[in-house]
């Protein structure tokens, strides 16, 4: 399986880069980034790409590509609904649409969030936008996508998040969010869990186009 990153430097990406360079299923994955990460791997290849809203001068480096792992995202902390928008929505949609001309036998992974909203009609903005991003990716004429929604994740392995807030969280509750997963395994995975969740749905499908922290799980 040759499969595509969004996100490698993130936390959940960088439990995905892991666990496909882990797997010797994937044959080859391409990180898009817009800065160098200075990660060296045999079956890692990765694409400086500075516009994520255009990808039509990368175009001919992105077919022949089984899966694409999307857990590009942004905070909406301190964003109005337009910008959010523009960060989230349109940012996805932009290179799935690509990827969906290019590859028409792809299987599309995006990582959203427990809470989000497929009725785009709720009070919380961020669910909305996340909703309408979801409900418009499963219009894409891919061979499949699936929409994961963990909860609180435990960062494994020496993994960090770039968000301030989020890392603060981890470093505080750092100590008991074992216990805390073992208690409340329907709201808290790792980014271990995720990342072979996410492979082994990429590679077998899933009965569900949307994954809640207890489909995790159990896979």
């Amino acid at each position: 399986m040759n499969v595509i990153l969004f996100g490698a430097t993130g936390m959940v990406g960088q439990g995905v880069l892991r666990e496909c360079l882990l797997n010797p299923d994937v044959q080859q994955i391409l990180s898009i980034v817009r800065t160098p990460s200075n990660q060296h791997h045999a079956k890692l290849r990765e694409l400086v790409h500075k516009d994520f809203f255009d990808y039509s001068s990368i175009e001919p480096q992105l077919t022949g590509y089984d899966a694409c792992f999307f857990s590009l995202g942004v905070s909406s902390a301190g964003m109005d609904e337009a910008k959010y928008t523009h960060l989230t929505y349109d940012l996805t949609l932009a290179a799935a649409t690509a990827l969906a001309r290019l590859n028409p036998n792809m299987t599309f992974l995006y990582v959203s969030g427990a809470g989000t909203d497929s009725t785009e009609r709720g009070r919380s903005m961020w669910a909305r936008v996340k909703g309408k991003t979801e409900n418009d990716l499963l219009k894409l004429p891919f061979h499949a996508a699936y929409m994961f929604r963990p909860g609180a994740i435990q960062p494994m392995h020496g993994i960090r998040s770039k968000t301030k807030l989020y890392q603060t969280f981890y470093t505080v509750l750092g100590p008991i969010l074992p216990l805390l997963k073992s208690a409340f395994p329907k709201y808290i995975t790792s980014t271990e869990q995720l990342g072979r969740a996410m492979l082994r749905v990429a590679k077998q499908g899933y009965p569900r186009p949307i994954l809640e922290t207890k489909d995790i799980d159990t896979l």
